[in-house]
């Protein structure tokens, strides 16, 4: 009898845990399209298995088997499908597929198109169905990523706004089942601090600029779910991954300070404006002198910067469009990806760039045949196309068969 009343007084105890992570689990399907986010952690209490451990930011990786790089997204979730599906990543029911590859997408999720909750939920979703299958999925932050956490909208879209509006309604109605609980601390007001008018704003947009703010600002509940998560620099094998571009300063500067003090403005501690690496031209998320056309590719300045990062022969970059997409500059030393495939940023045909354990570069794109902008990019089950394999003496093309 004794043993029973104590068994009842312990589950108890985690009634409100539970009815958190039940409302976390609710919300986070309402606004990301019907989605359940994977556990991180299988070893986690099934009792509360919505209580993860924050994962430290890693800046360096030891090369792996297969190595795929994909450029901007910039809302467009259909698009963000088509390019994982090339690069054989996800199957036809959006799942991991990739088995022990590291994939790497170089920022600028955020601002042109309308589905950028729902990219965030997703990618986040496919980081941990690949931790699970030895692969890893790693995301980076983009100068929009930083724009936004800072407040600029320029170039948000009035559905991107409706889809912020959405969330913080589903997220308010989250923190209101939670404040009925007793034994759960009431949830902060996600809008405290946020003026209720802005002056020359149109009140059709108001609501959706007032929960953007909300959610990204630094501390803001999307900004620590998913942004504080994103590296700003990183080395996988002989490549350094950036959005913009590195100049010796910021390698002499530390690339692991570099993480570390962007997590830690995005999550609150840091003030409310960007590391100054992360603001002007010369940024690390704003840089284009490596990604211009090649004759403003300052080649001389990347082999410096290059040579100050041991064991690193190139520099793969996104944030410029490249029109005739994916391309190298300076030897193979500049790897610009981003082909501008957004609906909203000129609706380009996606294209991945692959490096193998050889450190052999192929650039993946679909046949030709399928190549109008008037047609699916590739059906949801078909992994195969056609591949430039980039070498010292130019590019080749080969069949792929990811």
């Amino acid at each position: 009898m004794e043993n029973k009343e104590e068994n009842r007084k312990a589950l108890c105890k985690h009634i409100p845990d539970l009815l958190s992570s039940f409302v976390d689990t609710f919300v986070d399907f309402s606004v990301s399209g019907g989605l359940f986010l994977p556990s991180q952690n299988p070893s986690l209490d099934p009792r509360n298995p919505h209580q993860e451990t924050p994962l430290s930011l890693q800046t360096r990786y030891p090369a792996p088997d297969r190595l795929i790089a994909i450029g901007d997204l910039h809302g467009d979730l259909e698009k963000s499908k088509q390019a994982l599906r090339l690069a054989g990543l996800i199957d036809g029911s959006d799942k991991w597929a990739g088995g022990s590859a590291t994939a790497v997408q170089v920022g600028d999720v955020l601002d042109r198109g309308d589905d950028e909750i729902q990219i965030l939920y997703f990618l986040e979703k496919l980081k941990r169905e690949a931790m699970k299958d030895g692969g890893n999925f790693i995301t980076m932050n983009g100068n929009h990523e930083i724009m936004n956490i800072e407040g600029d909208f320029r170039y948000v879209t009035k559905l991107g706004l409706k889809e912020f509006e959405d969330w913080a309604y589903w997220y308010c109605l989250g923190n209101e089942m939670k404040s009925l609980c007793v034994g759960l601390e009431k949830p902060k007001d996600i809008y405290d601090g946020i003026p209720l008018n802005f002056r020359g704003v149109d009140s059709e947009v108001l609501q959706g600029i007032r929960a953007r703010i909300a959610a990204l600002r630094p501390n803001g509940p999307i900004a620590n779910k998913f942004l504080s998560k994103n590296v700003t620099v990183l080395v996988v094998g002989d490549s350094i991954f950036v959005h913009g571009g590195l100049l010796a300063q910021h390698v002499e500067y530390g690339l692991e300070r570099i993480n570390e003090e962007v997590r830690d403005w995005i999550s609150g501690l840091m003030g409310k404006a960007a590391p100054r690496y992360c603001r002007g031209r010369n940024a690390v998320v704003w840089l284009r002198k490596y990604s211009d056309v090649e004759k403003n590719c300052d080649c001389s300045m990347l082999e410096h910067v290059l040579a100050t990062v041991p064991g690193v022969k190139r520099m793969i970059m996104g944030h410029t469009i490249q029109e005739d997409g994916i391309n190298v500059a300076c030897n193979n030393r500049a790897v610009r990806i981003d082909v501008g495939m957004s609906k909203g940023c000129g609706d380009g045909l996606p294209e991945v760039l692959e490096i193998n354990q050889n450190s052999d570069l192929r650039v993946l794109t679909s046949n030709p045949l399928y190549q109008s902008k008037h047609k699916s990019y590739l059906d949801a089950d078909t992994k195969e196309g056609l591949g430039l394999l980039i070498t010292e003496s130019g590019s080749k093309q080969v069949e792929v068969k990811a």
